[in-house]
Order: C-alpha cells, then structure tokens, then sequence
C-alpha cells in the first residue's frame, strides 16, 4: 500500500526558509515565535525558522503534560539554542489556567465529548499565548501543521493549533516531514518517538486516535487525488480509505474559509 515520497531535502529547506525570512521581512517583524511539543512537526518548524537568522523564541506550554513529551521538547530546544544563536526559549505552564477554566464552566457533559472539547480547549489555550508572545516581541506565530493534517483528515483544532499566522510545513506530507527533519538532524528522540498530539495527558497516539498511520493516510490522501473511490479497493486498503475519507468530510469546516452570508443589496 504504502509507497514513500522523495524529496531533495537541501532544496525544500532553502526554499522554505527563503520563503519565512522574505515574509518576515515584508511584514516588518522581529521573527517568530513556534510552540514546542516534543513532536516532529514543531521540531522541524523551529529549526526552519532558526535558519531564517531572525529571533526566534521557542515556547513551552506543558498542560499536565506526559514528561516524555516534556523532554523530547527540551532535548530539541537546548539542541537548537546551541546551534543557533538567535534562538531562545521562554516557558509558560498553562496547567493552573487549565484548572480554573475548568471551576468557571459546568463539566456535566457526556464523558467523551467533555474530554474531547477540553483537549481542545488546551490548544486554544496554547493559541492565546503564543498570539501573548508575538504581540509583545514584534513576532509572527509560525504553524506546525502538515499537509495531512491540514489538508487531508483536518487533524487539528480550530483557533488552537490551526490558528497561526504561516504555515512554512503545510504542503509536506508527515514522511517528508521525518526526511526533513533527518537532514536538519533533529533529536533521535524526537525522529523516533510515535508521533502525538499531547492533548490529552497522556502517551495517546494520533494513530490511535485517527485509526491508521501517517503513511496509511498518505496513500488514502493520493488515492482520493487520483479519482479512486471506495469499492476500488478491499481489505485494510478499503478501510484506510473509508477513514480518510470520513475525517476528510466532517472535518471540512476546518479546512475551508468560514462561509460568510453575503447580503443581497438589490
């Protein structure tokens, strides 16, 4: 099922970095200022970002975080810090704002979409303070979503981690995030660590939360492009698909402008 992308690393990376620093520039900004997860997607963000020689300020948000995220993420920023010196860090523990959002609103809710929407609660938490840091240090909030997740299931929460400024990732497939991510030589940590949103506490992987691999969705991404349809295929193809395209539906909301009533004045 799965066949890996190629791509000419050297070339993307200058093309994208390039492409932040010339943004930055015309949008008369100091730099950028990127959440750090201990997952790929921010790792490689960060170092992209880096490259562009502007400030960069690298943001800890932990939120009763699993402490392998914890230190995945500052594995990865006392790595960037000590290879570019335009990096630097700053930590915002957002676990008792958490807490009082919590006593300031009813929690009687069905179990699962209670958690649900508090764990998305936690990214628009991560949202507003990282929009915190930009406001005061002159920054753009650079995003860490992947074409997958953005385009393709809309694994992402709106206003939290979709509410960004620029998207420098956003065209690259999850594997051609992990060959980046090699070239720019990331924490080993990090390039073998079971990719996770960390939203909810614990180790839960996106695989366990979407039901199929990054590389399963790329090709059901691939497929859907082509034309394919469903009853082209059987097995763990069909259902790899079926998913794909059922998260590709509900989540179109997110993926699309927000629909604006456009008033008849005749």
């Amino acid at each position: 099922m799965i066949k890996k992308n190629t791509l000419q690393v050297e070339k993307v990376n200058t093309q994208i970095v390039n492409w932040l620093k010339t943004y930055a520039e015309n949008a008369k900004v100091n730099g950028f200022v990127v959440g750090i997860s201990g997952g790929v997607d921010s790792a490689v963000t960060s170092t992209l970002c880096a490259q562009t020689g502007l400030k960069v300020l690298c943001v800890e948000m932990p939120i009763h975080q699993h402490e392998s995220h914890v230190s995945r993420g500052r594995e990865h920023i006392n790595q960037l810090k000590s290879r570019y010196p335009n990096v630097s860090e700053t930590l915002a523990d957002l676990t008792s704002v958490f807490e009082t959002f919590k006593t300031e609103v009813p929690t009687d809710f069905e179990e699962n979409k209670l958690n649900l929407t508090l764990a998305n609660t936690r990214a628009r938490l991560r949202m507003t303070t990282l929009y915190y840091f930009a406001g005061v240090q002159g920054l753009l909030v650079a995003g860490t979503g992947n074409k997958v997740e953005d385009f393709g299931v809309g694994f992402f929460t709106k206003y939290g981690d979709g509410g960004v400024d620029l998207s420098p990732i956003a065209d690259l497939m999850k594997s051609e995030v992990f060959m980046l991510a090699a070239y720019l030589k990331v924490p080993e940590s990090i390039l073998n660590a079971a990719p996770s949103d960390g939203l909810f506490g614990d180790e839960k992987t996106d695989e366990a939360q979407l039901g199929a691999t990054y590389d399963e969705l790329e090709w059901a991404m691939n497929q859907d492009q082509a034309g394919k349809s469903s009853t082209d295929f059987s097995g763990r193809e069909k259902t790899v698909f079926d998913i794909y395209k059922r998260l590709n539906k509900i989540n179109q909301h997110k993926m699309k402008e927000i629909p604006v009533c456009l008033v008849n004045r005749d």
